[in-house]
């Protein structure tokens, strides 16, 4: 049986569930260590080294190309409609002129509920966030 190693240090234990999940989408086995005393106390992350994601000694190299490969397909942006028929709102995306948009009422709301109409909008395309 190998030995649990070291494999990488996060900041958040949201990044290294992240990692870990998708490790364990591809076989690999992942363990978080640290975790709860950082999220405890997280003045002790530099007196521990912070949160660590371990993997066995077997499985370090597959480890290492799995989030290579993630973090690769990540860069490159999914192909989308870039227009859509029958949009909601009569204009477009001031960065990349889709009409794929939608308004963000997150700071017009109270608990789901919307109080006012907000001038905010997000494009789904690229993610650019205007006004109009």
């Amino acid at each position: 049986m190998s030995n649990l190693v070291r494999f990488k240090f996060y900041e958040t234990a949201l990044e290294a569930n992240r990692d870990k999940q998708i490790l364990a989408e591809n076989g690999v086995n992942g363990f978080i260590a640290n975790e709860q005393l950082i999220q405890s106390d997280w003045l002790l992350s530099q007196a521990v080294g912070g949160i660590q994601l371990q993997v066995f000694e077997d499985d370090l190299e597959k480890a290492k190309q799995i989030l290579q490969d993630y973090n690769d397909n990540e860069a490159y942006s999914l192909e989308v409609e870039h227009t859509i028929k029958d949009p909601v709102f009569d204009f477009v995306c001031p960065k990349c002129g889709s009409n794929h948009i939608y308004r963000d009422d997150r700071a017009t709301s109270f608990f789901g509920i919307s109080i006012l109409s907000s001038q905010k909008f997000v494009c789904y395309y690229c993610g650019n966030e205007f006004t109009h």
